[in-house]
C-alpha cells in the first residue's frame, strides 16, 4: 500500500516537473489544438530562400564595386538580371523599392530579399495581374494607354525572344496592340488598375502569366550564371507562344502573308483555353540531363514548349466556298481556329474545341469561343453548343453561326460563303482561315482519311460495267439525250 503510494506520488512530481510554464494571464492550461496560419501571414513570412540570398549577395558586391553602394542598385539590378529589357526591370525595381519602403535610390540586401522572396511567393493568377499592372501603373495607381502598351510590348518582347523556332518579330505588333488597348479603354484616356486587371482576365487571362513566369526564373536562377560568368541568362528557357507553320511567304513573285500574323498567335495564346496551345513533351537541353537538378526542376516547372498550328485551309490558296471548307477542315479531330476577314478590315476567330460537323443541332463544348481581333480586341462568346454549320439537310438553316442564342446569332455565314452578318450587319467575307490546334496524330489521321477518299473515288471511277447493267444505266441515257449513237449492248464502253 505504501509502495503504491509512494509511486503515484512519484508520477505526479514528474508530471508537474514535465508540465509546460504557466501563461503570461497566469493559467497554466495548454492549449491542444494549435492555431493554422493564415494565407496572410504565410506570404508575410520571410521564405529565406537560398537563390534568393545567393543573389544578393552577388548583387550587392557588384554594387559595392561598381558604385560604392552598400545595398543593390537599379544599374547593377537590370545588367544582371534583365539586361535585354530594361524598361521592365525598371518597373520592378522601382516596385520593390515601393514596398519595402525605402527612402534611398537603392535597395538594402534584407529589402530585396524580402520583396524577391514575396514575388515568387505569387501563384495565384488574379494576384499576377494585380502586381503586373500596379507596376507599370503612373504615381496615382492609374493606368494610361502608354502604360498599358509598355506592359504588353515588354511581355511580348519575352515571349518572341525565347519563341521556340528562335527569336521572332512581327510587322504587325502595333496593330494587334492598339486593337487591345482601343478595346479596353473605350477612348479613355487613363483607367484604374482594378478595371484593366477585370479587362485582361475577361479577355486575354493567361497573357501576362509569361512576364510573370520569366521574372521568376530570372530571379531565382540568375545566381548560378552569375557565379559562372556566363552570359545566357535564360538558357533552355522556351515559353509557351505557339509555333505557326510557315511556308514561303513569296508566291509567283508576289508578297502572301497569313491572315493569322505571329502577333496574332501569340496574343490568341494567351487569350483561348489552355486547349488550343497545350504544351507538348520538351526536349530542351536543361531537361537532357542525367539528374534533375534544382535548376532543371524549376526550368521544367516554368518552361513548356507549345503546340503547332497548322494551316488547314486558306481561300486565298484553296479558293472560298463551302465545299472547300468542308474539304479542308472535315475529319481533323483536333481543336481548330477559323478566321474571317470580311470588307473593311475586320477579322474575327472561331475556336472550335471539336472537330467539324455538320448537324441541324448546335454542338461545341465548354472551350468553343469566338472573339473579334481587329479592329479591336474582345472576347465576345464562349459556351457550350455555340458552333452550327449545316449545308446539306433541307428544312434548316443553311450555312455557318456562332452564338447561344439561335434566333439572334453574333456571326452568321451563308450558304455560298460569300457573305457574313455580324449582329445582323451584312458584310462581304474576304478570306477564311483555318488552323489545327491539335498534335501532329490528328493532321496523320486527317491526311489518312483524305488519301482513302482519293482512293476510293477512283475505284468507284474505274468500276466495269456488264452489259445488263449498261442497259439501265443512267449515263447511256445522257448519252443518247445528247445525241450519241447507241452502242452494242454486247460492248459497252469501259
Amino acid at each position: 500500500m505504501g509502495q503504491n503510494q509512494s509511486q503515484s506520488t512519484s508520477v505526479k512530481s514528474k508530471s508537474r516537473d514535465s508540465a509546460p510554464p504557466p501563461t503570461a494571464n497566469g493559467n497554466g492550461s495548454r492549449k491542444i489544438i494549435s492555431r493554422t496560419p493564415s494565407a496572410a501571414s504565410i506570404n508575410d513570412r520571410p521564405l529565406n530562400l537560398m537563390p534568393i540570398d545567393k543573389l544578393s549577395k552577388i548583387l550587392s558586391s557588384k554594387s559595392q564595386a561598381q558604385e560604392g553602394v552598400n545595398g543593390i542598385t537599379l544599374k547593377v539590378f537590370t545588367q544582371n538580371l534583365f539586361p535585354r529589357y530594361p524598361l521592365f526591370a525598371e518597373k520592378l525595381f522601382a516596385y520593390f523599392l515601393r514596398l519595402a519602403k525605402s527612402k534611398n535610390a537603392y535597395l538594402s540586401n534584407s529589402g530585396f530579399k524580402q520583396q524577391a522572396e514575396r514575388f515568387l511567393a505569387v501563384l495565384e493568377d488574379d494576384k499576377v495581374h494585380h502586381i503586373l499592372v500596379q507596376m507599370f501603373a503612373g504615381s496615382d495607381e492609374n493606368v494610361t494607354r502608354d502604360d498599358m502598351y509598355s506592359l504588353f510590348m515588354s511581355t511580348y518582347h519575352v515571349s518572341m525572344d525565347h519563341y521556340s523556332e528562335g527569336p521572332q518579330m512581327c510587322v504587325a505588333i502595333n496593330k494587334t496592340l492598339t486593337a487591345v488597348i482601343e478595346s479596353c479603354f473605350l477612348k479613355k484616356t487613363s483607367l484604374s488598375c482594378q478595371y484593366v486587371v477585370h479587362w485582361i482576365e475577361e479577355n486575354c487571362p493567361r497573357l501576362l502569366l509569361t512576364l510573370h513566369r520569366y521574372a521568376v526564373h530570372s530571379l531565382a536562377t540568375s545566381y548560378r550564371t552569375l557565379e559562372t560568368h556566363e552570359t545566357d541568362l535564360a538558357a533552355g528557357l522556351e515559353l509557351a507562344t505557339p509555333v505557326l507553320e510557315q511556308p514561303p511567304l513569296f508566291k509567283d513573285g508576289e508578297y502572301h502573308p497569313h491572315l493569322l500574323q505571329m502577333s496574332m498567335s501569340w496574343l490568341l495564346a494567351g487569350a483561348l483555353p489552355p486547349l488550343y496551345s497545350r504544351p507538348q513533351r520538351a526536349n530542351s537541353p536543361s531537361n537532357s540531363g542525367v539528374g534533375l537538378s534544382s535548376q532543371a526542376f524549376l526550368m521544367k516547372l516554368l518552361c513548356a514548349v507549345p503546340s503547332h498550328w497548322i494551316s488547314l485551309y486558306d481561300s486565298e490558296e484553296n479558293g472560298i466556298g463551302s465545299n472547300r471548307f468542308l474539304h479542308h477542315v472535315l475529319a481533323y479531330k483536333g481543336a481548330t481556329l477559323c478566321l474571317l476577314k470580311v470588307d473593311g478590315g475586320s477579322i474575327f476567330c472561331i475556336g472550335s474545341p471539336n472537330e467539324w460537323k455538320e448537324s441541324h443541332l448546335y454542338w461545341g463544348g465548354e472551350d468553343a469561343i469566338l472573339f473579334q481581333i481587329l479592329p479591336t480586341f474582345r472576347m465576345l462568346e464562349r459556351g457550350s453548343k455555340s458552333l452550327y454549320l449545316n449545308l446539306s439537310i433541307r428544312g434548316y438553316p443553311q450555312g455557318l453561326r456562332v452564338g447561344k442564342d439561335p434566333r439572334e446569332p453574333i456571326i452568321s455565314i451563308n450558304s455560298g460563303f460569300d457573305k457574313l452578318e455580324y449582329r445582323k450587319i451584312p458584310y462581304s467575307l474576304d478570306r477564311v482561315e483555318v488552323w489545327g490546334c491539335g498534335d501532329q496524330a490528328s493532321r496523320d489521321a486527317q491526311l489518312d482519311v483524305k488519301k482513302w477518299e482519293v482512293k476510293e473515288a477512283e475505284r468507284q471511277r474505274n468500276v466495269k460495267l456488264s452489259a445488263a447493267d449498261w442497259l439501265d444505266h443512267p449515263d447511256r441515257y445522257l448519252l443518247e439525250l445528247a445525241g450519241r449513237p447507241q452502242y452494242n449492248n454486247q460492248n459497252p464502253p469501259l
